[in-house]
């Protein structure tokens, strides 16, 4: 059992199973959102360690849908500016514990040491159709 931060966007069904998963293998979690926490470049460049760029976006986020955010062409201090002036950016959720930090629910150490060997399919896709209602930061309602 590990104590962790999870930084979530409230109301995300997929944060919600994520943390499902994780309390059922033991896990304390305490929640953050991943909105409203004060980031900076420094605070939240750990938690991508060693992926590429354009891993550390959430590709449903509304501006880079829309392509006025293009993750290809944003180089390290871009993507953190980036993602401090609009955290929908950021893909999530951001998990930090004794074993480290980590960003998305995939194969990575963190996840591995904490006992997820295997997400579900589609853990970080988000289900809803944004088409008709939009994420939106600073968010209207949790969604």
């Amino acid at each position: 059992m590990a104590e962790l931060d999870f930084y979530e966007k409230p109301g995300c069904i997929n944060n919600r199973k994520q943390q499902e998963i994780l309390r059922q293998l033991g896990h304390v979690l305490r929640a953050h959102d991943l909105l409203t926490t004060p980031w900076t470049p420094e605070r939240l460049r750990p938690f991508f360690a060693a992926k590429p760029v354009t891993e550390w976006f959430n590709y449903t986020a509304p501006r880079v849908k829309s392509g006025e955010v293009d993750p290809t062409v944003l180089d390290e201090a871009g993507a953190l500016a980036a993602m401090v002036a609009d955290p929908l950016l950021i893909r999530r959720p951001l998990i930090a514990c004794e074993a480290g930090q980590c960003s998305g629910f995939d194969d990575n150490p963190v996840l591995q040491a904490l006992g997820v060997y295997e997400a579900p399919e589609g853990i970080e896709t988000c289900p809803r159709a944004h088409a008709a209602n939009p994420c939106q930061y600073p968010p209207a309602e949790a969604t």
